[in-house]
């Protein structure tokens, strides 16, 4: 792997607290709720115009909205979404889920008050809808709330053991405690009900190198990056954990992928830095 780009420092031991912040900051999405009988595949963006087809014959079915507030939201247009969302409360203000996906789209713009809000009221609503708790407990944690966070993930968990987003924000919380076995033990069992996700393994690599187990460290990242190739936090990841096993090669080789994908990534301009990374030179990353 090659590139061309100058490049900074920063120390290591600040480069791992970068690490752990990014860490989070990638791993603490909750997916908008539809209806439990909705196939996944149905929240493609492409199927926008026929939801609205749907409304367009059925103007007062509040689960119509919901949906295509779904798709709208997964598609980054969250104003639209927000739109649905309030129409489908409009129609039916016991619709506990709509209340959820309002709550995320307030998350996701930072009206954290709105959000905890609809949180409360989905759960006056439905005291056993296991991600609203998932949902509230990210906000409490966004709130610097940790003991209030620790309790809605306690408690979604407790309602649904196969919750993976709940062990997964739990192990974040566990993580920015420093008490990394604990982190480890419930991000393995997020990996363990999840498919394809990078997020989990980078996040119990961060935990795996505070404990200082190097190699089980570069196992998660390699694992991250060979499911999302495009993860520059998984690839500085990556080069950290082998720059610290003493493997520049692949250090440097993962910094330049990182560097490839985002040119201003501050981490891995740090390290490829200091593991003597040269610009226009390629570099082994795997065997």
């Amino acid at each position: 792997m090659s590139l061309s780009h100058p490049s900074s420092w920063i120390r290591p031991g600040a480069l791992l607290s970068l690490l752990f912040a990014a860490a989070v900051g990638a791993c603490t999405s909750v997916t908008l709720a539809t209806s439990d009988a909705e196939d996944s595949r149905s929240a493609a963006p492409t199927n926008i115009a026929s939801l609205s087809d749907v409304i367009k014959r059925n103007p007062n079915d509040p689960q119509a909205y919901n949906m295509r507030g779904t798709v709208l939201g997964r598609a980054g247009r969250l104003a639209d979404a927000l739109n649905d969302f309030n129409e489908a409360i409009s129609l039916d203000p016991n619709y506990a889920q709509a209340y959820a996906n309002r709550a995320l789209v307030y998350r996701e713009t930072n009206k954290l008050e709105l959000a905890l809000a609809d949180y409360d009221h989905a759960l006056t609503i439905d005291p056993n809808y296991a991600a609203g708790y998932v949902g509230r407990g990210m906000v409490h944690r966004q709130q610097a709330q940790p003991t209030q966070a620790f309790q809605d993930f306690n408690k979604a968990i407790s309602i649904r053991p196969d919750d993976a987003p709940a062990y997964l924000n739990r192990g974040l919380l566990y993580q920015l405690q420093n008490q990394h076995q604990l982190a480890i033990d419930d991000l393995t069992t997020a990996i363990g009900l999840t498919q394809n996700q990078a997020g989990p393994f980078v996040a119990r690599g961060l935990s795996y190198l505070a404990l200082g187990d190097l190699k089980a460290a570069a196992s998660d990242f390699d694992d991250a990056v060979q499911i999302e190739p495009q993860n520059v936090k998984a690839w500085t990841s990556r080069g950290f954990a082998y720059e610290r096993l003493g493997d520049k090669e692949r250090a440097a080789g993962s910094y330049a992928h990182a560097l490839n994908i985002n040119q201003t990534y501050e981490p891995a301009r740090a390290g490829f830095a200091r593991v003597g990374g040269r610009y226009g030179e390629a570099y082994k990353t795997f065997d």
